[in-house]
């Protein structure tokens, strides 16, 4: 969520909503990889969901986005003449997965993906029908004609996200996990705030020349971008601190505010979600505690 506080960490300046792009119509980002942007903009989606095609003749198609009749048309006018022999997807989200089945039936591709969505309670917009035909593994090798897939096991946004790395390239493929254009949601209960903090730092083990996203543009300085929403993610989790005390309780919505000023009022409740996501994570940590009463669920400081 691309938010605008008084003291901006440095993730901020490396966020555009820049994305050279023409709905319905494929574009070269890589040797070997291809997007066409699907028609579904909104605050959460920014121009809409990128769905890749990686290869040539025998191709592998990432993230076919929602099933929309025009978006699926696309895909099979972009790659009339070829093969679509994978469907893979980074997870379970309404704007990534539901177009895999219908592509399927029209291509005959087998589906890939970590697995079905995990717990969907409090989250909008999961996809509880996706189930793929073949579940993969983290560090799996998935190899076509002409490319090759790394699978990149990447909890935290949903707990089966997965990265591609396309290897050849330099590049991964990040899906939700690394966005170009915002920072990540993360909503719990299949959302959690230590998993995203571990896969990014599992990331930074890599040595990826490019990130692209799912939504906005190739990231070409991958260890820069991920450092900064690590820091970000930090600063979050101090201001969370800094705004509760010890001797009364505090709730959600009045943190966000304090938060997030300035803030889309269609992305309070996302906002709240990832307060919650890092309130969880302070939790375990042991710096604060959740107290239920008839306002709701509150939080205190412990420390």
């Amino acid at each position: 969520m691309k938010d605008h506080v008084n003291n901006q960490s440095s993730i901020q300046d490396l966020l555009t909503d820049e994305l050279e792009f023409k709905y319905a119509k494929a574009k070269k980002v890589l040797p070997g990889i291809r997007r066409i942007v699907a028609p579904n903009p909104s605050p959460y989606t920014l121009h809409g969901t990128g769905t890749y095609i990686i290869g040539q003749n025998e191709i592998a198609v990432i993230d076919p986005g929602p099933n929309i009749e025009s978006h699926i048309e696309a895909i099979l006018g972009e790659t009339k003449g070829e093969k679509i022999t994978h469907i893979l997807v980074t997870h379970t989200h309404a704007d990534h997965s539901p177009a895999a089945r219908p592509l399927s039936k029209l291509t005959g591709a087998i589906t890939m993906g970590y697995g079905p969505h995990g717990e969907s309670g409090g989250e909008e917009g999961a996809d509880l029908n996706f189930i793929p035909d073949y579940f993969l593994q983290d560090q799996e090798i998935i190899k076509g004609n002409n490319w090759e897939l790394e699978c990149i096991h990447t909890p935290g946004h949903t707990s089966n996200h997965i990265c591609y790395g396309v290897n050849g390239t330099g590049a991964v493929l990040t899906g939700d996990h690394i966005m170009g254009w915002s920072t990540t949601l993360v909503s719990p209960p299949d959302g959690n705030m230590k998993d995203y903090f571990n896969s990014l730092e599992k990331m930074l083990l890599r040595d990826d020349k490019f990130y692209i996203p799912t939504h906005g543009k190739m990231i070409k300085n991958p260890r820069r971008f991920v450092t900064a929403l690590i820091g970000h993610r930090k600063m979050r989790e101090k201001q969370i601190i800094k705004y509760l005390t010890t001797k009364r309780v505090s709730y959600i919505p009045d943190l966000v505010s304090k938060m997030y000023p300035q803030l889309d009022k269609r992305l309070i409740k996302a906002a709240g979600r990832s307060v919650l996501a890092h309130l969880l994570h302070i939790e375990e940590l042991g710096d604060v505690k959740s107290l239920k009463d008839s306002t709701g669920l509150g939080w205190i400081l412990l420390k």
